[in-house]
Parts: C-alpha cells; structure tokens; sequence
C-alpha cells in the first residue's frame, strides 16, 4: 500500500519549481511576500510547501535563518476562529525560538496577550466595539439578557438568578483584563500594538518567519477569506513570507461568496485575489513521462530495495525528468539500465507501469492526479491480496486493465463488460475481439457501441494484454466490491417473474399454474424457491400466510423442490405456529416428517399439538 499523506522525496522533479519559490523569498530581501501554490486536490500542493521548506532550510551560502511555522486552516474550522488560531500558532513558535533571548522573549509574550484581546473581541460581531468603548463584549451581554428577560416574563427560578451572576462575573472579568489588554485601548491601538510586537520579535531575533498555510481550499469561504486577511491585517510585515497552497479557483470563489452581497465582476474578483497573493505558481501537471516516472518509482520505493539505491535512482530520474524536453524518456529500458540486477516481481511492474502511464495521463477521471494514481494502485493492490487469500489465480496485468475500465469509462459499459463476462460459458468478453485486434493494429474501428464510443476507450483496447479470449471469472470476482456477480443462471426469465408474482397472489390452494410451472426450466425453479423463502422468512405467524399458498402450489408442479422447504419449515421457530397450519399439510406426503418435528418439539403451542393429534388419529 501507498500511502496518501504528503512527502519531502521529489519524484516528479517538482524541485526546480522548490528553488524557484525559495529565490523568491531570499530575493525579497525582508519585504513581506505572499506565496500562492496552486492546483486541484491530489496535484501535490503539500508536498511542495515540503519542498520549498527544505530548498529555504539547504540553500548553499545563505547563513540568514528562516523560522518556519505550518499551519492548516481546516483543522481548526469550527472549533476555533482560525485567525486568532493562526496567530497563536506563530506566537507560541516565536516563544520557543526566543528561549535563549529574554528581550525576544518578552515581546512574543506581549504578542501572546494582544492575540488574546483580540480573541475575546471576535466572539461575537460587535465585540470589538463594545470593548472599546469599555463595555463587556456582546456575546456576555447576551446571556445576561436571556436571564432578565425570564425574570421580566416571571418564570425566574433559582438557575437564572444563578445564571444571571454568573453573567455579571464573567462581564466584570472581561473589564478587569481577564486577557491582559492595555487599560482603555482602542481595537485599532490594539491591532497596531500587535504588529509592533510582532515586528520587533522578528527583528530581535533577526529571522525570516516563513508560514506555510495548507488546504485553505478545503474550507469553507468565510474560513478561507478570514485566514487571508488576517494574513494582510495583521501579519504582512518585512520578514514575513506567507506561502498559501490552496486551488486558486476555490479561493476566488470564496471571495464571491464573501462578497455575495456586492456585484463583483472578474476583474474584482482578481484584483482582490491578487492582493491577497502577490506571487502565484501552479503545481506543474502531469505528462506521460511524469506519470511513467511517478509509477515506477513508486514501485521501486516498495520493491525492498537498498535505501541508498532507491535514493540513487530518484535522483537519476529526476534529472532525466530535467531533459525529457529533448526527447529522453523515462521508460522501462531506462530504469532497467539504472537497475541492472532488477528483481523479476519488479521488472514486471515496471514493465505495467510502461503501459499504463498513457492512460492513467491521458484519462479524464484520473488526468495524471498523483493522489488518484496511488489509490489506483492502492486498489489493485487490494484486489490482489484478496485474490491470494481466496486462492483464486489472477494475472496483474489483466485485472490492472479491467481496473482502469472500471475506473475510467462509463458505469453502463463497466456494467455491460462484467454482464458478458458473467453470461459467458467460459468468462471470456468475445465482443472485444474485432475491436481488440482493430486498435492493437492501428485501423480505424468507425462508430462503437454508445458507450463505448469514446477516446479512453479506443485507447484501452489497444493496451496489453488482450482480453477477448481470456477468462475473466476470477478477475470480476476479486472485483465484486464495485459490482456484484450476477450470471445468466441468476437471472429470472421474464415467464417465471410473471408466475412468481401469480404465485404471491394467491389466497387459498390452487393447482391453476400447474402446467405454466411445470413448463418453465430448472433454473427458474430454483430461482423461484429462493425468492419464495426469502418472502418466508419475513413471516412472523405460520398459520395460512399467502406466502404457504405459493409454496404448496410450487410443490406442487416440481415435487423436487419441496426438499428445500422441509428444511425450512422443520426449522422454523415452533412458537409461531398456530393451528390453521396443520390442515393444510395435513394431505401432502411431504410434508409427514415436518410436522412429526413439530409434535416433538418442545415449546409447541398446544392448539398446534392438537390438531397434529387429530390429524394422525384420522389417518390411523
């Protein structure tokens, strides 16, 4: 398995891209610089701010320190105001890094304070206002409010005037500095005092505070919008560096929804955009060398090499990642050249990740994603380990091309491929054939089937290996989890749904169908019983449910069936029984044995055990 988390190893030479956003930062010599590293979900933006983080930390020459702080937005949605939260973060990272300085130290705890002014007076809007003009914030004036409006309403009780104290206390803490503010300053005094602490706890230390924000895409647009302009208010000072890894698409939204009540057009949009990031760059997507490159080292990374060969071999890569520009691949030939004593389990899937990198880069729903490409081979992984501890035989290749179908073209032509699969006398899907033989030779294949009738799949026939004349059975089987297996021999004939129905119908005994059943095939007999013993075991009174009818009538027209249902009935739990039963089995060979079983059993309601009684008394 691989995981999913992000990394500090380049495998797609995303390193060039690292040092570039790291000139940035030491070319800006102090200013502040806003950073933003975007792509969708699963391009990698994580593992770049990992990357620029170590390009900063390894730069040859440069002996000015860089104090990082990685701070993520979404963990803290809904529990926290992410702002304050943010700045907490940064001040507690300045406090640990001003252990040895005390003049440091004692501003980033004068930062602590103001950060938490500031968060008592976003509680609630209106907060700050109020504080500055030395009331208690909104949010404790609130609950006062509720208390003296049940006394007004007369349903005061003990716990209101409790609450009603307690109210009071807590708005008389509030005042007296329960979070340390400077007496009778202003949130404007309050916010600029912020920043001066800020800034000479930075200067005092002499370091470059580099904050990495990641997944800000993944909140909600108040979260995201607030995070940023926090960033812009109070926190966008020389030796700053904010480095914010989100898709710009989900920030630019953010900000419509922001400012869902003002008419933005595009260029709004954008201009607030821009001043939030100053500097965008864009996780590079990924081509089929990338995708190659990504795949086989990814099987290398677990074929339990040396780690200092596997090292060597990322960096070759890499680098011949640098020059693919000039036409040089990454291929199975190279990494064999790289790896001259190969494993076998290796080179074979080097040799699957040759020919799958094309699709996996070209697919629409994998498009080169690295997070989907790890969980496609997390699955096949998966499906493999099932196959071996069912012991059922599989090839990899084979259930690695069915696997891209299923992932890649429509649910209706999945669906139609397991179908034939399943209706196949030996498994194999025949319709691929002419289509197979038609790719694999470069014609033109003309108009497919609907569902088929698209750019992946023209493409996918003509990966190896062939499947039209291979058996697959085992393959779908492993693969059940997505579809289940559903054969000819399980599907009811259209005639025998009719008579089922007929049968649930009835009221009362009838030999009407006979002929209609006796006419149908085996395998709808045996279809039939299972639906009808499903219907049985929903049953909670085993007098005459119309179930019984529909099972005495089956019985009736295929006596070979009736097997099944002396099972079923000789088990059934005696305290539902009830004595109109009894007649009705009374005349039928069959069914001797069932209520012999029920007589001797203990528990029998005696009405039951009685007209067993008489029914044998008669019979004698």
């Amino acid at each position: 398995m691989w995981s999913d988390n992000d990394t500090r190893r380049d495998y797609l030479n995303f390193r060039c891209v690292a040092d570039t956003a790291a000139e940035l930062i030491v070319q800006a010599n102090g200013a502040p610089l806003s950073m933003g590293v975007s792509g969708g979900w699963g391009v990698g933006k994580s593992s770049m701010l990992n990357l620029i983080s170590d390009a900063l930390t390894h730069r040859d020459g440069d002996e000015k320190p860089y104090l990082f702080v990685e701070f993520n937005a979404w963990l803290y949605q809904g529990y926290d105001d992410a702002r304050a939260a943010l700045m907490d973060q940064i001040a507690a990272a300045l406090i640990e890094r001003a252990a040895d300085n005390s003049t440091a130290l004692e501003k980033a705890k004068g930062l602590v304070k103001r950060v938490n002014w500031l968060r008592l007076a976003g509680l609630t809007a209106g907060s700050g206002v109020a504080i500055a003009f030395g009331l208690p914030p909104m949010g404790l004036i609130g609950t006062g409010a509720f208390a003296i409006r049940d006394m007004i309403d007369g349903t005061v009780t003990t716990s209101d005037v409790a609450g009603l104290e307690e109210a009071g206390k807590d708005a008389a803490a509030a005042g007296a500095g329960l979070v340390n503010p400077p007496e009778r300053e202003t949130p404007p005094a309050q916010i600029a005092a912020l920043r001066a602490h800020f800034r000479e706890t930075l200067e005092e230390l002499d370091t470059t505070l580099v904050v990495l924000i990641d997944d800000l895409d993944r909140c909600l647009p108040s979260t995201a919008i607030s995070t940023l302009e926090a960033v812009r208010l109070f926190l966008f000072l020389p030796r700053t560096a904010f480095i914010i890894a989100a898709d710009d698409k989900m920030i630019r939204q953010a900000v419509r929804v922001h400012f869902k009540n003002v008419e933005l057009d595009d260029d709004l949009v954008t201009n607030y955009f821009d001043k939030l990031v100053q500097v965008p760059l864009r996780v590079p997507p990924l081509g089929t060398q990338e995708v190659r490159a990504y795949l086989m080292l990814l099987h290398v990374e677990k074929a339990g090499l040396n780690p200092d060969e596997t090292e060597r071999v990322r960096v070759a890569v890499c680098d011949r990642l640098s020059a693919s520009w000039q036409g040089k691949r990454v291929d199975r030939e190279f990494m064999l050249e790289l790896l001259p004593k190969c494993p076998d389990s290796l080179r074979q899937n080097l040799e699957l990740a040759d020919r799958l990198a094309p699709l996996l880069a070209s697919a629409i729903k994998v498009a080169g994603n690295p997070r989907l490409i790890k969980r496609f081979l997390n699955t096949l992984w998966i499906r493999l380990a099932v196959a071996r501890s069912q012991k059922v035989a599989v090839d990899e290749a084979t259930l690695a091309k069915v696997l891209l179908f299923e992932r890649c073209a429509s649910q209706d032509a999945y669906l139609r491929l397991v179908t034939e699969v399943n209706n196949a006398d030996g498994g194999q899907p025949g319709f691929l054939k002419a289509w197979e033989s038609g790719a694999r030779a470069g014609e033109d294949l003309g108009e497919l089937d609907h569902d088929w009738d698209t750019p992946f799949v023209r493409d996918w026939l003509a990966l190896d290996p062939p499947l039209a004349d291979s058996d697959l059975r085992a393959v779908m089987y492993v693969s059940r989890e997505t579809m289940p297996i559903i054969t000819s021999a399980d599907q009811m004939s259209t005639g025998a749904l009719g008579l089922l129905e007929a049968l649930l119908s009835l009221t009362s005994t009838n030999t009407a169908l006979r002929d209609r059943l006796e006419a149908l095939p085996g395998r709808d007999h045996h279809l039939m019983v299972d639906r009808l013993l499903v219907r049985a075991r929903q049953e909670q009174e085993w007098g005459k449910p119309p179930v019984l009818f529909a099972i005495l009538a089956l019985i009736d027209a295929v006596p070979e069936v009736s097997k099944t249902f002396v099972r079923f009935l000789k088990d059934l739990d005696v305290a539902r029984l009830t004595a109109p039963i009894v007649p009705l089995l009374g005349d039928k060979p069959w069914a001797r044995e069932v209520l012999q079983a029920w007589e001797d059993a203990d528990g029998t309601p005696a009405p039951v055990s009685a007209a067993i009684g008489r029914l044998q008394h008669r019979s004698s």
